[in-house]
């Protein structure tokens, strides 16, 4: 199994515990440090199965400055770093930082292509809006690699993704039994371009509703993904390692 999206530096020590003692259940991790303030940290988690990605998160692109700029360079070229982001737009919790969260999303999407990384993406609002623009920018822009993280299934999103080429990756809401229509999305996209996640410690699967996620819970998600697609779980194991292994270019 692998988990191609956590935030381990937002687990408190004895979750990180926790976490650690699960690593060898699954085959990578990549934990994403999203603001100046945990890079460091995020990196310094990289190790073993866990690898980096580095970025500014929507929410936080108001603090783009040309010094962090050359910070998100200098930690984007480390060796555990295996994409940038997240990235996007977020118009549920900072709608009036629009444009701040495109000059960031423009800057971080030509980082990504210069360094020949994945660009992760986030988007999120309460009417659809984000995710239209998302869709329009990536149809604009289009990205050479590029993971649509937490994929929600809106119909703009799916159709700009697969034009492009996009990764749909899946979290612990295909689980939720009120999204039918997510694990229909599930069971149509193309089999290599499906990844699975947790956002650790955010989005827990069905079970955990309520609690704090942890990247070994990314089994009920697979397991729901599998069940969407009429597959085994380890042929649908096998699938999303291999399509994970291919967009982040771990062993």
């Amino acid at each position: 199994m692998t988990d191609t999206h956590a935030h381990l530096d937002f687990l408190e020590p004895e979750e990180l515990a926790e976490a650690a003692a699960h690593l060898p259940e699954l085959r990578a991790v990549l934990t994403l440090g999203v603001d100046p303030g945990r890079w460091e940290k995020t990196l310094s988690l990289a190790q073993g199965n866990v690898y980096a990605a580095v970025g500014l998160h929507p929410t936080s692109a108001h603090l783009l400055s040309p010094e962090v700029e050359e910070a998100l360079r200098h930690y984007a070229r480390s060796e555990r770093v295996r994409a940038i982001g997240e990235t996007g737009l977020d118009y549920y919790w900072t709608p009036e930082t629009r444009a701040a969260q495109l000059k960031a999303l423009d800057f971080q999407a030509a980082l990504a292509e210069a360094l020949g990384l994945p660009l992760v993406l986030h988007v999120r609002s309460k009417d659809g809006k984000a995710e239209e623009d998302l869709a329009a920018w990536l149809l604009l822009h289009r990205p050479k690699r590029t993971v649509l993280h937490a994929f929600s299934g809106h119909p703009a999103l799916e159709a700009a993704g697969l034009e492009v080429g996009a990764y749909f990756s899946f979290a612990g809401p295909l689980t939720y039994r009120k999204n039918a229509a997510l694990r229909e999305a599930a069971a149509r996209l193309p089999e290599d371009r499906l990844l699975v996640e947790t956002d650790t410690p955010f989005l827990p699967p069905e079970p955990f509703r309520g609690k704090r996620n942890r990247p070994h819970y990314v089994r009920f998600t697979l397991e729901k993904l599998a069940e969407a697609r009429g597959l085994p779980f380890a042929e649908a194991e096998a699938l999303t390692d291999r399509n994970a292994r291919v967009c982040f270019g771990w062993p």
